[in-house]
């Protein structure tokens, strides 16, 4: 089964959390702080696979959670940090952000690298962190951070050099065979590939190496594809990395379809799914030569046809190898003409270049006053509300960080009652 385009969910895993722990041996009855610190959660990586071309692993599997940090102990023991999970894709797999849409990361780029898609928590301080000269005995740690998560759309836009498009049975998956090892399913039948495929072409040794390409067939094209009839709505996403378009006709007319309409009915669904894609170049291929009379007046529309356009046309025979090999070195050499296949630019900042979890809501019930934010969440984490030096520590960060300062401008004033996550306490200026 062919699945290209699902949706998952991945966590990172929480940092562990920083021990509260006193130095205590022989001999040594109260010594100073030295709590360990948390362990980091684990990454989820994304790798790519290069020996797969779907996303069929995912139809069981679309939750990925990484592990979590280990808490410090005593002894400046620190916690073990979490190893990554690594999540394999096949290649050309686009991540997306599942409520956008938006591109994360395309896992095209640098060649596939892998590509941290959620970063684990950071392990918390131990309490040796929070020594001072007036505050010996910290009785507090800090908690590890949370590790984040995304609901993830996943889209597989095939990696390929060329793509052959065209109507149904117009030959396409047959000429895919001819020039590559690709083994298509080939029937006399609308509709007989029902998903893309690629084949890798090369050239023979004598016209240099290197100098081969992927070549994808994907399924045929008809009018209204771009608005979801047939199936080329589902597949037209794979020929959008495609540097170069082979449009491939029947010029026997063995359907009683006509040429030139099956020419503008294809390029026009192409413009309407994409623009971009219109503009690509395209190579006319006039398949099934051998049962075409090229004297008749609908061959001979057909090329002036193709010359307005200002496209190359190349006559082939699928079916005897007429003019295949032809057709294998001109495309070798447009291919050297063309810039790379197209990486898609992520349309979200990576999270580790935007200040992370430093939003702050702020909501007034009456003469209570609500704070809330992920780093106010995980700062509670950290604080012994039973301990004085602690809730020192506690306001003096509220302050640091402006929270106080806008809840004045708020009106909070003597009297009233601030609440951060079901901890409450008497505002004093």
């Amino acid at each position: 089964m062919f699945i290209d385009r699902i949706q998952i969910y991945v966590k990172a895993g929480n940092g562990g959390n920083g021990a509260v722990a006193f130095h205590r041996e022989k001999y040594i009855s109260h010594g100073g702080p030295d709590g360990g610190d948390g362990g980091k959660g684990g990454n989820i990586v994304m790798r790519v696979d290069p020996g797969s071309n779907t996303l069929l692993a995912f139809r069981y599997h679309r939750k990925f959670v990484a592990g979590n940090g280990d808490n410090g102990s005593g002894k400046k023991f620190h916690g073990a940090s979490a190893p990554d999970l690594v999540v394999m894709v096949p290649p050309g797999t686009l991540i997306r952000e599942a409520e956008s849409g938006l591109v994360i990361h395309d896992m095209s780029e640098n060649d596939g690298a892998d590509f941290i898609v959620c970063h684990g928590g950071r392990g918390g301080w131990g309490n040796r962190h929070f020594a001072t000269p007036t505050r010996q005995m910290p009785m507090f740690a800090k908690s590890g951070t949370l590790g984040e998560e995304k609901n993830l759309l996943l889209e597989l836009k095939m990696i390929a050099d060329v793509g052959l498009i065209g109507y149904p049975s117009v030959g396409k998956s047959s000429i895919l065979a001819d020039i590559s090892s690709a083994k298509p399913k080939v029937a006399d039948y609308h509709f007989t590939t029902l998903s893309p495929n690629l084949g890798v072409v090369e050239l023979p040794s004598d016209a240099g190496q290197g100098r081969g390409f992927v070549a994808a067939d994907i399924p045929g094209l008809i009018e209204g594809a771009s608005e979801g009839l047939g199936l080329g709505h589902e597949f037209l996403r794979h020929v959008d990395r495609c540097r170069l378009l082979l449009h491939v006709v029947d010029i026997a007319s063995t359907e009683g379809r006509d040429p030139v309409e099956d020419v503008k009915i294809i390029d026009t669904e192409l413009k309407k799914y994409s623009p971009e894609l219109a503009e690509r170049p395209q190579i006319m291929i006039a398949n099934k030569c051998d049962s075409a009379d090229r004297d008749s007046e609908q061959v001979k529309a057909f090329v002036e046809y193709v010359k307005s356009l200002g496209r190359p046309l190349l006559f082939t025979s699928a079916m005897t190898g007429e003019g295949i090999d032809e057709m294998i070195a001109f495309v070798a050499d447009e291919l050297e003409k063309l810039p790379p296949v197209k990486i898609f630019d992520a349309e979200i900042v990576p999270e580790e270049n935007v200040k992370r979890g430093k939003e702050t809501n702020y909501r007034r019930d009456g003469n209570t006053f609500y704070v809330e934010g992920e780093w106010l969440f995980n700062l509670c984490g950290q604080v012994n509300f039973e301990d004085y030096e602690s809730l020192n520590f506690f306001r003096k960060v509220l302050r640091k960080s402006g929270v106080i300062d806008e809840l004045e401008a708020m009106g909070c004033t003597d009297g009233c009652t601030v609440n951060i996550y079901d901890f409450e306490f008497d505002y004093i200026k």
